[in-house]
Parts: structure tokens; sequence; C-alpha cells
């Protein structure tokens, strides 16, 4: 980060002690939540343990050299490993407490992928032996591969089941599958490769290359016609329909869990900042927002007028994601850019005297959610590690 100015190093160094500070003020005896008390946060369940909110903060506190950061990386883990079903999903979210879990309406697929990857970080890089979670672990797999499709080897979903949790998402959905590719690799699971064989051909069904199975045709088939190459994956593939809104956290992950080419990933990065989606903060999470005319508008995407245009998962800036964006392109080695995007997201953190917000209204850049977001907090700090080089970043 050399490049950068002083105003901007002493910005990211703040923003640094501002997320230590968050996450310790947001850590219970039980688990990290997923962010500060507030009466409007009690009222919204942020006050919980979400499984992939406290999966992706266990990574920054794991590593941390803090000890109560520590402690709470293992005691997130173990709160939501104690409310895993019978059939091995974990819960979308947790009460501290133990009173309750929750499984979400049409089942949280992407809990348990986040849990698994967290699990796997803490292992190598946190307290606990190798077998730590052992019958847990093997049970949370077990439910993934029961929805694992038998020859693309890619999970199938609802919609509307994972963290975009009013978006039409189904059938096989970039973000969850990043996530799973991500999962076997850490596990060695069977079929690795075959995943990532099929997740290229299935969300991006635009390149030259013809799959042999007689179903992937078909399907690229529909998914190609009447649409140009967006320049970046589909965010999902289902037999009638496909998304091709610019999915960037979907397109984000597949970059840094190794699914996208060095081509393919190049390709991606050059279509975010074409559309200027880090501008002024990183990072709006859909290129090409939905609107109600839109052949994929649900009902459900206008409830409280949360999911229209330009706002929370249709378009709205989410900083969390921003820090994801920032690994990508660390992981990239285009370190020049990644610092200045950090500088970016360490200034919408700051905004309102360092609240943290949810999210930002995609062109007013309104704040809008929760404040005191502990992912935010998180994923700064581990994309900060990310540019330095840390091994323990991801």
């Amino acid at each position: 980060m050399t490049h950068l100015d002083a105003p901007a190093l002493s910005l990211i160094d703040a923003c640094s002690r501002a997320s230590l500070d968050l996450l310790q003020r947001n850590l219970t005896p039980h688990g990290i939540l997923a962010a500060s008390r507030t009466e409007a946060a009690e009222a919204r369940r942020y006050t919980r343990i979400f499984g992939r909110d406290a999966a992706i903060c266990v990574m920054a506190m794991c590593g941390s050299g803090v000890p109560a950061l520590e402690q709470g990386a293992v005691a997130s883990l173990d709160a939501l490993a104690a409310q895993q079903a019978a059939n091995g999903q974990i819960p979308k979210y947790v009460d501290p407490e133990g009173r309750d879990a929750d499984f979400w309406y049409l089942g949280c697929i992407d809990a348990t992928l986040w849990w698994l990857i967290a699990v796997d970080h803490v292992r190598r890089h946190g307290a606990v032996g190798a077998s730590h979670w052992g019958r847990e672990v093997e049970r949370a797999i077990g439910w993934l591969l029961a929805q694992e499709h038998q020859h693309f080897r890619l999970l199938q979903q609802n919609e509307a089941s994972d963290w975009a949790d009013i978006m039409p998402r189904s059938g096989y959905v970039l973000y969850s599958n990043a996530l799973w590719y991500d999962v076997k690799r850490r596990f060695a699971l069977d079929h690795a490769e075959a995943t990532q064989h099929h997740f290229n051909h299935l969300f991006n069904p635009f390149q030259r290359d013809l799959p042999e199975y007689h179903r992937a045709r078909l399907l690229r088939h529909y998914a190609r016609r009447g649409r140009l190459d967006p320049g970046m994956y589909l965010s999902f593939v289902n037999l009638a329909v496909v998304g091709d809104e610019g999915d960037v956290f979907g397109n984000v992950l597949a970059i840094q869990s190794g699914l996208a080419d060095a081509d393919m990933a190049r390709r991606i990065v050059g279509t975010i900042v074409a559309a200027h989606a880090a501008q002024p903060y990183p990072v709006r999470v859909v290129l090409h927002p939905l609107t109600r005319q839109h052949t994929l508008w649900r009902a459900y995407m206008g409830r409280h007028q949360q999911n229209i245009v330009h706002q929370y998962h249709n378009g709205g800036i989410w900083p969390f994601v921003g820090g994801f964006w920032v690994m990508a392109l660390a992981r990239l080695g285009l370190t020049e850019l990644a610092g200045s995007e950090l500088a970016r997201l360490a200034r919408a953190n700051q905004l309102d005297d360092w609240r943290f917000t949810e999210w930002f209204h995609g062109r007013t850049l309104a704040p809008m959610g929760m404040a005191g977001q502990s992912w935010n907090a998180a994923t700064f700090l581990l994309a900060r590690r990310a540019l330095q080089g840390d091994g323990v970043a991801w």
C-alpha cells in the first residue's frame, strides 16, 4: 500500500482499530452478534449469532491476537454446532443463550457452507485440534451432499434461501456453489474437479468449449438464448430462467475460491470496474438491479419497499462485500487497486462516526439497515491481512 498517501494510510489504521473494537463490543460469552445491541437490532433479531455472519467474523477474530476474540471465534462455532439439526444443517441463526434456532422459510443453505469454511480456518490457525467438531462436520457435509446433483456436482437450492434472502435465485446458484467448491477443497471431498468443470460451463455458458453432457448442453442453450455475454458469471441457472443481473458477491467469491481462471478473473474485475460498482464505496452487489417490470421480479422483493431498485440485495452498497472485493483484487496481484479500494472501504465504515453501516442506497448513498455490523469490521480486517500477505487472511 505504499502508493497511498499519509491520510489514506492513517484512515486504514484507524479503521483497523475501530474494527477490532467493534468486534469486541459485539462479542458475548456465547459468540459474536451480527450487529450492535440497539432497539432496532433487537426488533429485527440482529442480536443473534448468525451462521454466515459469525463464520465470516470468526476468520477475522481467529489470528487477531486478541485473546477475547480468539476465544470468541471458537465459542461462535460452538453455539451454532450446538443447535445443528439432526439432518446436519447449521441454523441461519441461534439465540446467544441457546434458547432457539432459526432455519429460514425455504431453508438456509449457506449457513452450513460458511460454518464449515470457518471450522477449517480455526482448525488451521486457532487453538483447536484437527478433529475438533468432527461429528458435526461429518453431519454438515452429509446434509450438503444430499443436495448435490449427481452429475453436475453442484448444489441445488430454492430461491431466496441464501444471503440474498429476497432475491429470486434458484436451481444452481453461483454464490452457494462458489462456497461449495471452497468447502470441497478444504475438506478434500470427492468430485471437486467435476464441480469446477460444471461450474464454469453452467455459469459461463458463453465460452466456446461445448460440454459433453447432453443436459449441460441443453441448459447452456437456454441460458444463452437471447442474451449477450455479460463479462461475468450468471448469478443462477435454472431450467427455464437464469440470472444476468450481475451478482458481484458471487463473482468475487468465484475468484477468491479459485474457480475462475486468470482470464475469467480479469474479465470479472474489468466488468465490475467498468460498471463503477465500487464508486464511491465498495461495493454495489448487483450491476443491473431488477425492476418491477422484470420477469424475475417477485412480490416478496417489495416487502417494506426493501429490495426495490438500488436497495438491499438489489443494487445496494454492502461494505462487507467490499472487503471480499479487496481480497479478490489482492489474490490477483492487483495491489494498487486493492489498496485504493481498502481506503474507500475504511471511509464507508467511518461515516456517521464509525457507524459501520449495514448497507447504503446504491444511488443516493443514504445509510440503510443496522449500525455496528460485525461482518463489516471482520472483512475489513481480512482484506487488510490479504493485502499485507498474511497467510491467515482466508
